[in-house]
């Protein structure tokens, strides 16, 4: 059986809004987002797919070496991003995990180019569970409880992970062991801390130096899900940073850029076709 987008209603989220004191929490936000506003105005402010947020750290790093520019980086899921940008959030630049969400602001009017292709994301299954071994034939076995997965109506990797569940005929089988994230980053946290006992993820984040050693994981063949293809647009907005977006777009396209992207797990050289 097929898992339809939109009948995914197994999101396990909670939030926590504290009860009293009301008023000095809202003076508190006001107040550091008065603060976060004057500290970041003079900075390129970059919307990106929590997938690509460690490749990110370096790519910003060698930017800001290259061209003085600074930048403030936020991360979270392709789809919330887009929903902000929509809504009018001040961003600059976009890095998607997909192509659709590029596009859907392209033809709302919010982009100043067309989207283009800068990276091939490679799906994973990972754990950090010494006596699991994340291949897809172990997904079904009693050992394996609690699977991760990003949302797939907002993470472009939770459809890829959907879909390479429906085409290796293992959804059926694991569907009741699903535990969604918000976004991949999300779904690391699940891993890392072994509340899921394997998860669905990015090369690119167990490529990252800090987990390069962390569990175990395996890359899953990619023809079993539809290319991952990163989109990157710049954001229309009406300030004085377009020049520098048109530096950063210009720069995540070029060689250098694109070597650091092949140092995370992400290919670079498919055709766009």
């Amino acid at each position: 059986m097929n898992l339809s987008i939109t009948n995914i209603n197994q999101l396990r989220m909670a939030e926590f809004y504290p009860g009293r004191g009301i008023w000095p929490v809202v003076f508190l936000v006001i107040s550091t987002f008065f603060a976060c506003n004057t500290k970041n105005e003079n900075k390129l402010t970059i919307a990106a797919a929590a997938n690509v947020q460690f490749a990110m750290d370096t790519l910003a790093a060698l930017f800001e070496t290259e061209t003085g520019i600074k930048t403030n980086i936020i991360t979270g899921s392709s789809g919330k991003l887009t929903a902000q940008i929509l809504q009018g959030a001040p961003y600059d630049i976009f890095l998607s995990a997909d192509m659709k969400y590029p596009e859907e602001i392209y033809k709302n009017g919010k982009a100043s180019n067309a989207p283009v292709v800068y990276a091939y994301g490679s799906l994973i299954l990972w754990t950090q569970k010494d006596d699991i071994i994340p291949d897809p034939s172990s997904l079904s076995s009693g050992q394996i409880r609690r699977i991760a997965i990003a949302n797939p109506k907002t993470a472009p990797y939770g459809v890829a992970a959907i879909e390479f569940l429906n085409n290796t005929n293992l959804f059926d089988n694991v569907k009741s062991k699903l535990i969604f994230g918000e976004s991949i980053s999300q779904v690391n946290q699940f891993i890392t801390s072994k509340s899921a006992d394997i998860g669905f993820s990015s090369e690119s984040v167990v490529l990252a130096s800090g987990l390069s050693e962390a569990g175990k994981w395996t890359r899953l063949d990619p023809t079993k899900y539809a290319p991952l293809k990163q989109g990157l647009i710049i954001v229309d907005q009406e300030n004085d940073k377009k020049e520098e977006a048109e530096k950063f777009f210009e720069f995540i396209l070029s060689i250098q850029a694109k070597q650091v992207l092949s140092e995370f797990g992400y290919k670079t050289q498919f055709s766009d076709e």
